[in-house]
């Protein structure tokens, strides 16, 4: 049972370390759509650019997972094994964004409620980034235990 825990917060370390470059490219997307190309509405802000943002961070996400954290529980390192892994992390980071988006919208309109950062162009970013950190947590989860989990070993019967 200790080796399984010791696993799994390895696992959790390695997965919050790589998911860093996966931060950087949503927030770092999320903020140039937000204040550039789509800063002319509402929408655009928290709707559209969270979505492209969220999207392009689970592609670097996915790769840095497939080939680093869990590289060995992969057995077929086939371009089978890697699409069918990336359809379903793609699936379970989409539980994911619909759980930051949640976050992030409750902390806009707390932020809106309280008056504060209206005029800053990073409060868009700020809300995503307090969303991620919920989001980060359930996807770690969904990968440690249904994607990427460990396969049971099977037991041969004895005579």
């Amino acid at each position: 049972m200790k080796s399984r825990l010791r696993e799994v917060l390895k696992h959790y370390l390695m997965f919050s370390i790589t998911c860093s470059a996966g931060t950087v490219v949503d927030l770092g997307v999320h903020w140039l759509l937000s204040t550039t190309v789509l800063a002319f509405s509402y929408w655009s802000k928290f709707w559209v650019s969270p979505l492209i943002s969220f999207e392009l961070a689970t592609i670097t996400n996915f790769i840095i997972a497939y080939h680093y954290v869990w590289r060995e529980r992969i057995s077929d390192k086939s371009t089978r094994s890697f699409w069918r892994h990336f359809a379903a992390f793609n699936a379970t980071s989409f539980g994911a964004f619909l759980l930051k988006f949640a976050v992030m919208q409750g902390a806009h309109f707390l932020l809106v409620s309280l008056g504060w950062l209206q005029t800053a162009s990073y409060e868009p970013a700020l809300c995503n980034f307090i969303g991620m950190l919920f989001s980060g947590t359930f996807n770690f989860f969904m990968n440690e235990f249904i994607i990427f989990g460990k396969k049971k070993k099977k037991s041969t019967p004895t005579a």
